[in-house]
């Protein structure tokens, strides 16, 4: 799936730029404070991490049933210009989910996702919970 598809995600204007999704302000997006609002931040951190899941184990793509469980976030510093989203997972988390995933068809691992603007300051920070189940697979 291509996630800047996604209806919400595309109503926002997610784009993607190689394996990052970045997110131009605009009036639209915009808090009470005139910059970029935590929900579209955090739209684009959880699309991220969505994306990541897909480049990491696209063996399985359109073999699961991805469900964000969860999430922690922390807002760092104020949005006011382009927003690239980069995602990343611990190794041990990743050997851990394959070993699960393999011998029950479903597990859960977490990505970590940094939203950063122009000038590479930090804006927000995420961990996203993440439930996979192979298609056909009973709970």
């Amino acid at each position: 799936m291509q996630v800047t598809t996604i209806p919400f995600v595309a109503h926002l204007g997610i784009q993607q730029e190689q394996n990052s999704l970045t997110l131009e302000p605009s009036k639209n997006l915009e808090n009470h404070l005139g910059t970029v609002h935590a929900s579209a931040q955090f739209t684009l951190a959880e699309t991220q991490s969505g994306l990541f899941l897909q480049t990491e184990f696209s063996d399985i793509q359109g073999e699961v049933i991805p469900l964000l469980r969860g999430s922690t976030v922390k807002y760092k510093s104020p949005a006011n210009s382009k927003l690239i989203a980069h995602a990343s997972m611990n190794q041990e988390a990743k050997n851990k989910f394959i070993e699960q995933f393999s011998k029950k068809g479903r597990a859960t691992i977490t990505v970590m996702v940094e939203v950063k603007d122009e000038n590479a300051t930090v804006t927000m920070t995420g961990e996203f919970h993440w439930f996979i189940q192979r298609l056909n697979v009973s709970l």
